[in-house]
């Protein structure tokens, strides 16, 4: 997708651990032939997170880890093995069309240092099935709560915190996740306040989205538990000036 030697454009990256792993060759299939289209070169980088059956992939760069190590250590072994201008990852389910892709990517150019999917803007759009409204307004309220606490002690000012489509330019990407301690699910708190403490240019995007699965009330609470404890981490960290 990009000439040997030459920094592409975009390099896009998919964390995957197991689940994602049955579907992966449907996803790079949709995003290879989303990236064909665009007028701008661009790489793609699969991480596996130490899936039980290895991916192979021809085509794309490929980063196993030899243990599950969490996603958000995944998606920094990717941002910081990647060689794009710009660096941006998203899910293996593709709950954000390779559409939105763009969107990022249009910020990053503008001018943001840091663009962020924000499912609460009036612009965005959701796409699910009437079937998960229950789980929808139950999560809703979960990440609601949970993104008031982290606005008011960690990064003031962004709307969504957990969205799984984030961009960063390359420089933003090095300062980031060469600094990122939490390997999972948090990580997105850490590197947001990792670039607030920097000074970075945050920029949030409406996007469109579709939750195509509904996670059990046993994973909504073990999430929440070990969020907690990660945005303790990041808290302490920051008043220590770690992240300086």
């Amino acid at each position: 997708m990009y000439a040997s030697g030459m920094a592409p454009h975009l390099s896009l990256i998919i964390p995957v651990y197991n689940g994602g792993a049955g579907r992966i060759a449907d996803t790079i299939g949709q995003l290879r032939a989303f990236l064909c289209q665009q007028d701008y070169t661009s790489e793609l980088i699969i991480v596996d997170d130490g899936s039980a059956t290895p991916i192979v992939a021809d085509g794309v760069t490929v980063l196993r880890n030899d243990v599950n190590r969490g996603k958000g250590a995944s998606v920094a072994r990717g941002m910081l093995a990647a060689k794009g201008d710009y660096r941006v990852f998203t899910d293996a389910d593709l709950a954000y069309p390779p559409s939105q892709i763009n969107r990022i990517l249009a910020a990053l150019s503008g001018g943001a240092e840091v663009a962020v999917a924000c499912r609460v803007l009036p612009e965005s759009r959701y796409i699910m099935s009437p079937a998960f409204f229950p789980y929808l307004f139950t999560r809703h309220l979960m990440s609601r709560a949970l993104n008031l606490t982290v606005r008011l002690t960690l990064v003031h000012g962004v709307r969504d915190t957990q969205a799984g489509l984030k961009g960063f330019t390359a420089a933003a990407a090095e300062t980031i996740f060469t600094r990122l301690t939490v390997p999972g699910f948090a990580f997105d708190v850490e590197a947001l306040a990792i670039a607030r403490r920097r000074g970075m240019t945050i920029r949030e995007i409406p996007v469109e989205f579709r939750y195509d699965d509904e996670p059990t009330t046993v994973r909504l609470m073990q999430d929440a538990a070990r969020m907690t404890r990660d945005l303790i981490k990041v808290r302490w960290n920051l008043t220590a000036r770690r992240y300086d």
